[in-house]
């Protein structure tokens, strides 16, 4: 988890490195030091680490400097390069990196990436593939050839490589929420469950899978599948400080969605379907939020569909 102290400071070293009248900001340590904490922290943000990633790179001076951390930064450089579409200066750094490192997996990778971005899908698998040939349970090579299948638009090609991957990486649980979101796509309901079950269990209080879950079991319908949404909203509601506007909208979508579907069975009662007051409470947060943020939606739009959902 990054702290706010974390991001803080390394939005402090982005101002200082930002150009002033034509001239470019802060100096090389600054540089390095904003790279290295982009790099520690993993965040995404592709098009500054290109630029003053090539800046320290170019800089045959500087690029000294780095010593053995020279090659971080290459490898920094050129997958942020590739976020950003700037291909040339990607292909420049994985140049650089094959010549240091002919036989190194990581690099090779890199240039699978390359020809993913290029979307020359068919020589990014075969270069794949060939790496597998040195160790076949490459768990980053394995998952770039999913996205090689996703790239291709073939999804059940994708979920049947990640449905083998994760008999080998159980507790991968990056895979589990891809293979859930690729099962959506294809309005593959109960098997997109299943994930989120998984997902749950790894984050009980991660409200993003609380509401995702919820979404999916109103989309399967049912008055037992729209209780247990009522469940999952209001804990996606709870551990988001009530902030989350799917689960607030859900909450009242999934209620309309239980009164349509009459009432519920003697054995069914007993659950509670949802707490008192819930979806008057998330009605009157969401106005609250367009009262601040879209106030002239508030009126002609939002009103009138609470009205809809809540009466």
């Amino acid at each position: 988890m990054i702290s706010a102290h974390e991001l803080k400071e390394v939005d402090s070293l982005e101002r200082q490195l930002k150009p002033i009248a034509g001239k470019r900001g802060g100096g090389p340590e600054t540089c390095a030091k904003y790279l290295r904490e982009v790099r520690r922290l993993r965040l995404r943000r592709p098009f500054q680490v290109a630029e003053y990633g090539m800046a320290l790179i170019n800089s045959t001076e500087e690029r000294g400097k780095l010593g053995d951390e020279v090659w971080d930064v290459m490898e920094q450089v050129a997958i942020a390069a590739m976020d950003c579409h700037q291909l040339s200066i990607a292909k420049e750094c994985i140049g650089a990196l094959m010549i240091a490192f002919p036989n190194s997996t990581r690099v090779g990778r890199l240039e699978g990436m390359w020809l993913e971005a290029k979307g020359w899908w068919d020589q990014a698998d075969k270069v794949y593939s060939e790496l597998l040939e040195n160790n076949p349970q490459d768990q980053p090579v394995l998952k770039r050839q999913v996205a090689v299948l996703k790239g291709k638009g073939n999804t059940v090609g994708a979920i049947a490589a990640l449905k083998k991957y994760l008999e080998t990486y159980m507790a991968d649980y990056e895979a589990w929420k891809e293979l859930g979101d690729l099962y959506v796509s294809l309005h593959m309901f109960k098997q997109a469950a299943f994930c989120y079950e998984e997902l749950l269990l790894s984050a009980p209080v991660n409200p993003i899978y609380h509401v995702t879950y919820a979404e999916i079991l109103y989309s399967i319908g049912g008055a037992e599948n729209y209780r247990q949404a009522m469940s999952h909203y209001s804990a996606a509601i709870e551990y988001s400080g009530g902030t989350n506007l799917r689960a607030l909208y859900g909450t009242c979508m999934t209620s309309a969605a239980l009164r349509s579907a009459g009432k519920p069975s003697r054995g069914a009662a007993a659950v509670e379907s949802e707490p008192e007051g819930l979806v008057e409470t998330a009605a009157e947060a969401i106005k609250q939020e367009y009262r601040f943020k879209r106030h002239e939606l508030l009126k002609p739009v939002v009103e009138p569909t609470l009205a809809k959902l809540v009466s």
